[in-house]
């Protein structure tokens, strides 16, 4: 996890204001209003005072009046300014959280399997949630702040050295030292923010981990196991937010001395010029309020220090992801394929999943003809599910080539590929919806007559009609309330919508009862017909039609043919099928 710097942070953020540099610039604007109605309070203070003291004879009513006439219009000015400020500010500044959010989903979605397999998904949760909550306050604050407090300071600077030289040297004096406390604490209060947002993210991932295998916790009784896992991550989070609320306490009591001090050294300094007749007693007292607006400011800005650095955190951890390479892309010249019938070729493909990994796969060669049905079986880690996955490129090849209909994979756009190739699964999702949404989610324009005939072809339509809402009832978190049977064939269902001429069958009934597989297994060899298929078998007696079966070990392929040549040979696969369960 690198450090990245605040400059390089703000840089890859300013972009997103570009959409909005309109409302940003009215919204800058109307800060410059405001300010200035602050600024000018102090000069109508002093002239007041200055006539009360050195010429009564020009403090009239009627100029009193005028005054007050002026400043309420002034007032008025700026309450309209502020509105603006308060809600069309805030609402850019949610617009680009939103932005943020769309493109890390987006990014999210094109980001590999290889990623997943090593990301936690409730880590994942908190930086497209709560790491960019504060962005709103962030994007609308960071630049109002900053422009305010540049304004202000200059301001106060070139008036109050026209009241006296000295005295404003002296002020301005001391703020370099609270700039560098600010400074100090605002190193450590990054680094807490971060890591509480990083020790958030864990407690999401073993909250999730925890509760969607809650039946296990339950079946094993092991409740008590899950509270002490928690408990040491939330009591980890408590000794985080330890440091950083004494951080923060650190940063603003620091602060708060700094603001004492320059109030006295303005008291103390001020009444020696004022003995000393270098300065007018109503000099002083615009003075006095001008230095008190230039330390509000100032405060406004070590305040906004602590907002600023959760901003950056939260950039800080959305540019982490989206640094992330999307590994697998369509290459320069990538044409859509088309009108594909299953033909796929495996041309000395070699693959592992990491530099410094040995291979899982190598040198495979493999010829499929359009509408063969080839199986794969083999011992765990023997590669067979890696074989069918680097198919639709969910994994790029180490070395060598596939091809489908003599086209290799990475010469045609990764949508069209996929669209191309249906995966059945043996752990089964769905989507927590309605068991229509989840069919149709093979063909999001489906009609109701071909979703009805894919679910009778996956012979999932009879206990459709029979649960209590028919295809519009709800699935539960992850399909929880139905069984695995009936999961696996609305999954099948989905299948025969999407109809594509390739299909992997990936142990789809490894995890089901004698009942259920028999079902699915018809269901299935209804989805494999006229279709170019792989089934990764965990049964070898759902096999024995296939096209082709391939014994995958750890040498690659050792043995390939008809069940009936395999079994004549009483190799590695006579050996499997006499010990597989009937």
């Amino acid at each position: 996890m690198r450090n990245i710097k605040t400059g390089e942070l703000i840089k890859r953020f300013l972009p997103y204001f570009k959409k909005y540099k309109w409302i940003l610039i009215l919204d800058l604007m109307c800060a410059f209003l405001t300010t200035i109605c602050e600024i000018v309070f102090p000069l109508i203070a002093r002239e007041i005072t200055d006539l009360g003291i050195n010429n009564t004879a020009a403090l009239t009513v009627s100029f009193i009046v005028r005054v007050g006439i002026f400043y309420v219009v002034l007032r008025i000015i700026d309450t309209a300014a502020y509105y603006y400020m308060s809600s069309v500010g805030h609402v850019m500044g949610t617009r680009i959280e939103t932005d943020m959010r769309r493109d890390l989903f987006s990014h999210l979605q094109r980001l590999p399997h290889a990623y997943y397999d090593d990301a936690k998904i409730g880590q994942i949760m908190a930086r497209i949630t709560s790491d960019l909550f504060d962005i709103t306050e962030f994007a609308h604050h960071c630049p109002e702040e900053f422009f305010i407090a540049g304004v202000k300071i200059i301001a106060a600077f070139v008036i109050l050295c026209k009241f006296n030289v000295w005295l404003t040297l002296i002020v301005f004096a001391i703020m370099p030292f609270v700039f560098i406390s600010a400074s100090y604490f605002n190193t450590r209060m990054r680094r807490a923010f971060k890591e509480s947002r990083h020790q958030i993210g864990e407690i999401n991932a073993q909250v999730e981990d925890s509760l969607l295998g809650i039946r296990i916790v339950k079946s094993f009784a092991n409740e008590g196991v899950e509270e002490e896992k928690f408990r040491q991550g939330n009591e980890k989070f408590l000794a985080i937010k330890k440091n950083m609320y004494r951080y923060m306490a650190g940063f603003h009591s620091s602060t708060r001395l700094f603001d004492g001090i320059m109030y006295i050294a303005v008291v103390v300094a001020g009444g020696i010029f004022i003995i000393k007749g270098a300065i007018a007693p109503a000099d002083l007292t615009a003075y006095l309020l001008f230095v008190s607006t230039l330390l509000t400011s100032i405060r406004r800005i070590v305040e906004f220090t602590e907002q600023f650095q959760r901003g950056m955190t939260g950039i800080e951890r959305f540019i982490e992801v989206m640094d992330e390479p999307v590994q697998i892309t369509d290459c320069e010249n990538a044409k859509p394929i088309g009108d594909v019938k299953g033909d796929i070729r495996f041309n000395s493909v070699s693959f592992r999943y990491g530099e410094n990994l040995p291979f899982v796969l190598s040198k495979i060669d493999l010829k499929v003809n359009a509408g063969d049905h080839i199986a794969l079986v083999g011992t765990s880690g023997s590669g067979k599910t890696t074989l069918c996955n680097l198919i639709p490129r969910f994994y790029d090849l180490t070395e060598g080539d596939i091809t489908i209909d003599g086209v290799s994979i990475g010469e045609v756009t990764l949508k069209s590929l996929r669209e191309n190739i249906g995966v059945v699964a043996q752990e089964v999702y769905l989507f927590s919806g309605t068991v229509r949404e989840n069919i149709i989610y093979g063909k999001e324009n489906a009609t109701e007559e071909e979703i009805i005939e894919a679910a009778k072809r996956a012979s999932a339509h009879d206990f459709i009609m029979e649960l209590p809402q028919g295809y519009d009832t709800y699935v539960g978190e992850r399909g929880v309330k139905l069984s695995g049977g009936q999961k696996q064939r609305i999954s099948i269902a989905r299948a025969f919508l999407k109809n594509p001429p390739i299909m992997i069958l990936d142990e789809a009934t490894s995890s089901l009862d004698n009942e259920s597989e028999r079902i699915v297994q018809t269901s299935l060899e209804e989805l494999s017909r006229g279709r170019t298929t792989f089934t990764i078998a965990h049964r070898l007696t759902t096999i024995i039609n296939a096209t082709k079966i391939l014994v995958l070990t750890d040498d690659g392929i050792e043995e390939e043919g008809t069940h009936e040549e395999l079994m004549a040979k009483r190799g590695t696969y006579y050996n499997l099928y006499k010990n597989s369960e009937f």
